[in-house]
């Protein structure tokens, strides 16, 4: 029993290596080696979960791209009105990426490393969580809550290049708690939005 226990640790605790050492060396300057011997595992353990450092770099991303998504569809689907549903999943992504931001931060610095089929399925997955963002904005343009004269595209753009740009100059130790920021960005989101 006590062995599954540690078994499910493994992934993680890669993960945790990996984005720690992504961190202070940079993805193309770390070593699969470097990454095992953190974390304390070899490297038949690493590769049983993961086939590559790229399926490591992607998948650091990947669960909070899920935890996102997750969020969002909760959240898209209530029967609140839409303006109060955009203002909540503006929020969300804020929080959920300023909670995870050695994460984003490493992953939007070394996507460009990806094999150019996995970075494709990560802009495949991150472009569905964009478009199901954009629904909201659409959805309230249709019902006339939100203005029409500025394109949804443009809007989603223009939204998460600012979340993007958090992990360069967000700090823990700041004035503002990740909620203040989130409430920050969804009040200037839906400002800029409202008929």
């Amino acid at each position: 029993m006590a062995h599954d226990a540690s078994e499910e640790t493994v992934p993680r605790r890669l993960l945790s290596a990996a984005t720690r050492l992504f961190a202070q060396r940079g993805y193309d300057r770390t070593s699969v080696q470097e990454i095992v011997a953190a974390a304390g595992v070899t490297k038949g353990a690493m590769y049983h979960y993961f086939g590559s450092k790229d399926d490591l770099l992607s998948e650091i991303y990947g669960r909070v791209l899920r935890l996102q998504t997750e969020q969002l569809e909760k959240v898209a689907t209530t029967e609140a009105p839409v303006l109060e549903r955009l203002r909540r999943a503006a929020a969300d992504v804020v929080v959920s990426t300023i909670e995870n931001l050695d994460d984003t931060t490493i992953f939007m610095q070394s996507m460009h490393l990806l094999s150019p089929e996995k970075r494709r399925s990560v802009r495949a997955e991150r472009r569905g969580y964009h478009e199901r963002f954009r629904s909201l904005i659409e959805e309230g343009q249709r019902a006339g809550v939100f203005r029409g004269d500025k394109p949804a595209d443009i809007v989603v753009d223009f939204f998460f290049g600012s979340v993007h740009h958090l992990g360069s100059w967000y700090r823990d130790d700041g004035e503002l708690s990740a909620r203040q920021v989130a409430e920050h960005y969804a009040d200037l989101l839906l400002d800029g939005l409202r008929a």
